[in-house]
């Protein structure tokens, strides 16, 4: 009896901090975003396909809240390749759960002080188009921002560093 009591208790514990822990508010994953607002200087390195090789370019990105929306614009720049500049404005849904397509998998605060998030989405990918699931994870501090897509392709266990910017928060004037 002692035993099926331990056993009841161990997983109500499980359940009731893993039901906590999924508890991610819309404020929550705003106000992250909200703290990525700013200019960020640093690098994009990515899997070249045709190669099988990582290359490294200079990346920057102004981060901005569109006025008092759950919008952000991402405007990457590409010192010197300027032709792939580009800009992106990202949705946060009204109950937090997704970043634009991408269900939030999970939100936490890293031994270091730092945030992350992990979503993931379902698509495309690679040279011949292949299904796949996109792993995105934004990590951050006051000072830093990554942000990772790894990719794993339907039927297939390995995940795969897709592309990852690596930044650092260029002091205002």
């Amino acid at each position: 009896m002692k035993k099926i009591r331990l056993c009841v208790t161990l997983s109500m514990t499980l359940l009731f901090s893993t039901i906590c822990s999924a508890q991610i508010s819309f404020k929550t994953i705003q106000k992250d975003f909200y703290e990525l607002s700013g200019t960020w200087e640093g690098y994009l390195t990515y899997l070249d396909y045709s190669s099988g090789k990582p290359y490294s370019m200079p990346a920057n990105v102004e981060i901005k809240r569109m006025s008092t929306t759950n919008k952000f614009v991402f405007s990457n720049i590409y010192p010197n390749e300027t032709s792939a500049n580009s800009i992106d404005t990202i949705s946060i849904s009204a109950d937090g759960k997704y970043i634009d397509k991408e269900l939030v998998k999970s939100r936490r605060t890293l031994p270091n002080g730092d945030i992350e998030i992990i979503t993931e989405e379902f698509g495309e990918d690679g040279n011949d188009n292949r299904p796949a699931t996109f792993r995105h994870t934004y990590t951050f501090s006051p000072t830093t921002f990554k942000n990772r897509k790894d990719v794993q392709f339907t039927g297939e266990t390995e995940w795969i560093n897709r592309h990852e910017f690596s930044y650092k928060k260029k002091p205002s004037k």
